[in-house]
Parts: C-alpha cells; structure tokens; sequence
C-alpha cells in the first residue's frame, strides 16, 4: 500500500499528502501534528488499543478528530467474519473509557456504524 499510496501522490503531484510506514503499534507521528485519524473496518487488527488511544490524543491537533467505519456486530451479506467485528456500544465505550467522546455520527451506511470522537 504504501508503493501504491507513493505512485499516487507523484501522480497527482500532491504536495499535502506523506506516506508513513509506522509500527503496527505506533503511528510515528510528531505530538500535536494530525487533524483527523481515519479507521474504516480496520481498528480490530491494533493489538494494544489502549496503548494507540493514548498515543493518538497525544498527536492530535486542538479540535482534531478520530473516525471509526466499521461493520455492526451482526450478521450481514457482506464484511469480515462475526468475530472481528466490534459493536458500536462497546466503541464507544472503549472510547470514552480513553478519554475521547462521541462528537458526531451518520447513519447512511447500510452495514456499518459511522462515527467521530473527539477528545474530552
């Protein structure tokens, strides 16, 4: 992805995007640098959410943001097996337990939960 995501931006010759390739357990990014986090059908494979939470409030700009896309904890005809996916309840949760709050959600998505945190 990120050969993929580097061919894109020399394409585009966008100025306003860099690749990272981070530790699985840490986003390498400076405290305080990042507007928005983006998770679509993907937070389950962080192993130490707790440990990433702390490290994405501490990078996230005054007035940033984290959104989480994923598949609602129920059977449907598309997304990944019943055991990966996490419900939106327990999301939430998890994230107020960690200092974020639920700031906005959509509700246009057929199979998934759209929302957005913001820290307390």
């Amino acid at each position: 992805m990120i050969l993929h995501i580097n061919r894109r931006i020399r394409e585009l010759k966008a100025t306003n995007v860099v690749s990272i390739l981070a530790d699985p357990d840490d986003p390498l990014l400076p405290d305080r640098s990042v507007n928005r986090f983006f998770f679509s059908d993907s937070w389950h494979h962080i192993e130490n959410q707790t440990k990433y939470l702390a490290l994405m409030k501490k990078m996230l700009k005054p007035g940033g943001e984290i959104v989480m896309i994923d598949f609602h904890k129920k059977e449907s005809p598309i997304g990944p097996p019943l055991q990966m996916r996490i419900a939106r309840e327990d999301l939430i949760k998890q994230m107020e337990a960690n200092g974020f709050r639920l700031a906005k959600e959509h509700t246009f998505l057929p199979y998934q939960y759209f929302l957005l945190f913001a820290p307390k």
